[in-house]
């Protein structure tokens, strides 16, 4: 199915990138800018000079800017909202698409695996006279902040506690939701530890993991057994499994989350990060060539 396609305002879109600062919603404003970060770098010529002409001309050919714009518009569009997750059934520890990607009112295809697919199908129409019935500025917007989504594992929870978000608990001595941790609190702590406070330093670190020091197995990250990128149903079920075996683990109503937490999870949430950052840029390359 093809979501509504609704018109940007480039006058909105700017109010939305400077109130980018404040708000935080997904990965976390961090998470998401550390995932195109990672990404734009890794684009082919063709690829990066679409992204550059399909992004308004404020973003500065800085495709990062602009990865939380998803999370600005979807309390003004709310039908954009089921598209940023998945639920599946308590315990399974599972994922399947003919099972789990509907909204509340279960209708079919709309969840995060859903949304990656149509926003790839639109940006296909990309220097094609069809392109004139998508707005394709959006398309890529929804596309880059949606592969962010799809990694982060509590996107891929369970249905009852809605991702998390429902589960209390505490991060050292705040109150905080398991949802939020994923979302913000372990990368705010390991950026307060590890990189000054500086968002650029946590990329830069993530970075050398990829293209540097080996530990990640980029080549395996970046196609699929099934055709060309992206492959969501891959990073659906990676996901679900990152949520029982690290972030519903342990943990309970109220429980309190330290350092035996953080120390053991901050190599998913880096993980994560990282195969999003490749997995979009792959994407982006398959399909502007």
């Amino acid at each position: 199915m093809e979501f509504p396609k609704i018109q940007i305002s480039p006058l909105l879109v700017g109010f939305w990138f400077l109130c980018s600062v404040a708000l935080v919603h997904g990965w976390g404003n961090d998470g998401h800018l550390t995932v195109c970060r990672l990404a734009q770098p890794r684009l082919s010529e063709a690829a990066a000079n679409a992204v550059k002409d399909l992004l308004p001309a404020y973003a500065e050919d800085d495709l990062g800017s602009l990865c939380s714009w998803a999370d600005r518009v979807k309390f003004r569009r709310p039908w954009s909202s089921p598209l940023h997750y998945i639920d599946t059934p308590d315990d399974l520890c599972t994922y399947q698409y003919t099972r789990d990607c509907k909204d509340a009112d279960g209708i079919k295809d709309r969840c995060v695996v859903g949304a990656i697919n149509n926003y790839t199908t639109q940006l296909l129409t990309y220097g094609q006279e069809s392109a004139s019935q998508y707005n394709l500025t959006e398309a890529l917007l929804f596309l880059s902040h949606f592969m962010g989504d799809i990694h982060q594992p509590l996107h891929v929870g369970f249905t009852s506690d809605r991702g998390g978000n429902t589960i209390d608990v505490h991060w050292y001595t705040r109150k905080s939701v398991l949802h939020h941790v994923w979302d913000n609190n372990i990368i705010d702590t390991a950026e307060e530890r590890y990189d000054d406070s500086d968002v650029t330093e946590l990329i830069d670190a993530i970075q050398t993991n990829i293209t540097l020091k080996g530990n990640y197995r980029v080549k395996t990250w970046e196609g699929c057994t099934t055709g060309n990128p992206p492959c969501p149903d891959v990073y659906a079920t990676e996901s679900i499994k990152a949520a029982c075996n690290f972030a519903y683990k342990g943990v309970t109503e109220e429980s309190v989350l330290e350092d035996p937490y953080f120390l053991t999870r901050v190599p998913i949430v880096y993980l994560r990060l990282a195969q999003g950052g490749v997995r979009l840029a792959a994407t982006l390359n398959s399909i502007f060539g």
